[in-house]
This record gives C-alpha cells, sequence and structure tokens, in this order.
C-alpha cells in the first residue's frame, strides 16, 4: 500500500516564523510524561497518530490529545497521507529542532525551528 501526502486543509502556523513560546508553557506541555513520550516518538520519525501512540505505548486518544496540543503552539506539524486504497492518514512531524531551557536570568525558554 503506498501512501501520497497532499496539503491538510487545516490552518497550521507558518513553520518559517519562530516559535514564541513561554518558559511556563513549555515546562507545562513537557512537564507532562505521556507529551514527552509522544513527541520523542515522532523525533525517531514522523508517524501516523496510531504508530505514535504503540511507538509510545500510550491509547490512540492520548496520543491525539498530546499530538493536538503540541501543534497548537506550533511544536508539530501535520500533512495528510491518502493511501492507494482511497483512506487517508495524517502524519505528524516534529518542527523543532532544539528546545531549550535556561536559568540563568531567570527562566527563559528558547525553541529553534528547521528550516
Amino acid at each position: 500500500m503506498s501512501v501520497n501526502p497532499t496539503p491538510k486543509s487545516k490552518q497550521q502556523p507558518d513553520w518559517t516564523e519562530d516559535i514564541d513560546l513561554s518558559a511556563t508553557e513549555l515546562f507545562e506541555l513537557f512537564g507532562d510524561e505521556y507529551t514527552r513520550r509522544v513527541y520523542e516518538a515522532i523525533t525517531d520519525e514522523p508517524r501516523s497518530g496510531r504508530a505514535v501512540a504503540e511507538a509510545a505505548d500510550v491509547s490512540r486518544a492520548t496520543a491525539y490529545r498530546r499530538l493536538n496540543d503540541l501543534r497548537d503552539v506550533g511544536l508539530v506539524r501535520t500533512e495528510m497521507m491518502i493511501c492507494d486504497d482511497g483512506h487517508h492518514k495524517e502524519r505528524f512531524e516534529p518542527v523543532a529542532t532544539s528546545i531549550s531551557l535556561s536559568l540563568d536570568d531567570g527562566i527563559g525558554a528558547m525553541v529553534e525551528v528547521a528550516d
């Protein structure tokens, strides 16, 4: 079964722009074990939601909830894949190439995005 990427109609952030997340927002997101496991699963390779759930060892509902949260803040992007049999599925991939927190002059956060 081959899969062909097609643009997703859902509005997403412009991936060429910097992601502006506060340290608090990053702590809240990645303070959750499931979010960390889900994000790690897609850093290995882009995956469908079902494959993310399996790789992260979480329920599909948990995987999709965390993926949607990450997509909403611009750390994950999606692409709609159309299979030869007409079925479609979303593929999730990370946008950030680096996420770092600094504790020097208060708590700060920086997210680097791939070009």
